[in-house]
């Protein structure tokens, strides 16, 4: 009796140990840490008020102007000027740069060479050519702009349209300063696009 006893308490046991395996052998399931978005005809100021049009990369939603002294965005765009919300521009520690290359050849962000926005001094610019003949502003395809956001993770921003609907052949008459951009945000705090 006290032997058949112990095989069942054996039994039993081995039974909940195996159990409790299987158990541990499950992933938990994670959300991923590299998002991959595309924004479109985001207004920068539209009717000419001076205002930014506040972003979050980290949300990827436009943030109302009541919270510019807030960290909860990361970019803002006014006609063809971006502020980061960093130095001057913001409370936040958002940093960026505009590096040359083509968007889908940037797979890492630097390591070095980011500034937040200063008086007389807007890292984001020069990612666009104005001609003064045609009075097209043409996103430049070799300009990337690369955020470390204020929570320390990193983005890729590729701005390829400055007309409403990012028609192929815009011309000058067209409604404007409705941003199209890409961008893939890495939110593990890690420098990698892949």
């Amino acid at each position: 009796m006290k032997k058949s006893y112990f095989i069942i308490i054996a039994f039993a046991m081995a039974g909940a140990a195996a159990c409790s395996k299987d158990d541990d052998e499950k992933p938990d399931p994670q959300e991923p840490t590299i998002t991959v978005q595309t924004v479109t005809n985001l207004a920068a100021d539209t009717a000419g008020t001076g205002s930014y049009t506040l972003f979050s990369l980290e949300e990827n939603k436009i943030i109302p102007n009541a919270d510019s002294a807030s960290t909860k965005w990361d970019i803002g765009f006014r006609s063809l000027n971006v502020i980061m919300n960093g130095g001057t521009s913001g409370p936040g520690a958002t940093s960026g740069q505009i590096i040359d290359a083509l968007y889908d050849t940037v797979m890492v962000a630097p390591a070095d060479g980011y500034q937040v926005d200063a008086e007389g001094m807007m890292p984001i610019k020069s990612w666009y050519n104005y001609d003064f003949t045609s009075h097209l502003v043409t996103p430049l395809p070799a300009k990337v702009i690369v955020v470390k956001t204020s929570k320390g993770n990193y983005a890729k921003i590729k701005i390829y349209s400055y007309y409403k609907d990012a028609p192929e052949n815009p011309e000058y008459t067209m409604p404007s300063r409705l941003i199209s951009f890409h961008y893939v945000l890495n939110a593990s705090g890690t420098r990698e696009f892949e």
